[in-house]
């Protein structure tokens, strides 16, 4: 998409945030900023999240499925990527922003079962033993994977930039809120009662589920928002738009939580710095003292 046609194009998005514009080289400002944050973020996840998906797949094993669900998280994250880079070129806008909600409502389907699947492994461990297995868990993806293609193909048969297309696919991605709070606080409850699991395992555990909530949260929920309310603010619709965007660079850090020991050497790098910080502090303090004392 040439920069000069950006505010005309997205004058006819979803939330209708530009129909008068005080002035128009602010506004252009802005969705020039939103063109080369969208360009950059695509770029770099389409080079990071192929590695990822490698590191993922080693982890795959007969009594751990959960980076099955993850594997398929990054891959609607390269969806969304694809998107981005047919969104910026203006002559497949249309088909750029039907694939972004696709791959947004798989997105969201996987961090959903992701939390599921740490959610039952805690708080319902004999009956999910049982049920753990990799057929039952590429069964569940390809439900999940089944939902946005229905979605898709009612996208294809209705205005897309209509506002009933955006108040459905609001109210749809704001369901998962109230399961993944339920399914975090669940699994930490547990959790904080079980003397059988280690402390690391704590802490990979309650750390995954917290930045499932936080991606969502922090990242959807703003977009999400602006999908309902159809704000006519163009600088909120900007800094929505970008926060969506970093989603699939955002999912490369659950890869942290689902190796074991990467936890305990980020807690250690974080407390060295933390140590090191604060040794610092402590020098130039009485570096300061020792200067006044010898005045």
């Amino acid at each position: 998409m040439n920069l000069s046609n950006i505010n005309d194009t997205l004058m006819d998005t979803d939330d209708k945030s530009i129909h008068e514009v005080d002035s128009k080289a602010e506004a252009v400002k802005f969705y020039r900023i939103l063109w080369v944050s969208t360009l950059s973020i695509a770029i770099v996840g389409l080079v990071l999240t192929p590695v990822a998906i490698c590191a993922v797949s080693s982890l795959v094993k007969k009594d751990n499925v959960a980076p099955i669900f993850v594997i398929n998280l990054l891959v609607s994250d390269i969806i969304q990527l694809c998107a981005m880079i047919l969104w910026l070129t203006e002559d497949v806008i249309d088909i750029g922003e039907i694939a972004r909600v696709f791959g947004l409502v798989a997105s969201v389907g996987f961090m959903v079962c992701i939390a599921l699947e740490r959610y039952l492994l805690i708080v319902w461990p004999l009956w999910y033993r049982t049920r753990r297995t990799v057929k039952m868990c590429l069964l569940l993806c390809a439900v999940v994977w089944t939902l946005p293609l229905f979605y898709f193909i009612f996208g294809i048969f209705i205005i897309l930039y209509s506002n009933m297309f955006f108040n459905i696919t609001g109210v749809l991605l704001l369901l998962p809120l109230p399961l993944l709070v339920f399914f975090l606080v669940g699994t930490f409850r547990a959790l904080s009662a079980s003397i059988s699991v280690h402390a690391e395992e704590k802490r990979r555990i309650v750390g995954l589920l917290v930045l499932v909530l936080l991606i969502y949260t922090l990242l959807f929920l703003p977009r999400i928002i602006s999908y309902l309310l159809h704000y006519r603010d163009y600088r909120l619709h900007v800094v929505a738009a970008i926060l969506l965007e970093l989603n699939p660079v955002a999912d490369l850090f659950l890869y942290i939580f689902l190796r074991k020991g990467a936890v305990n050497q980020v807690w250690f790098c974080l407390c060295c710095c933390r140590k090191n910080r604060t040794n610092r502090q402590s020098s130039s303090g009485l570096n300061d003292v020792d200067a006044v004392t010898s005045l």
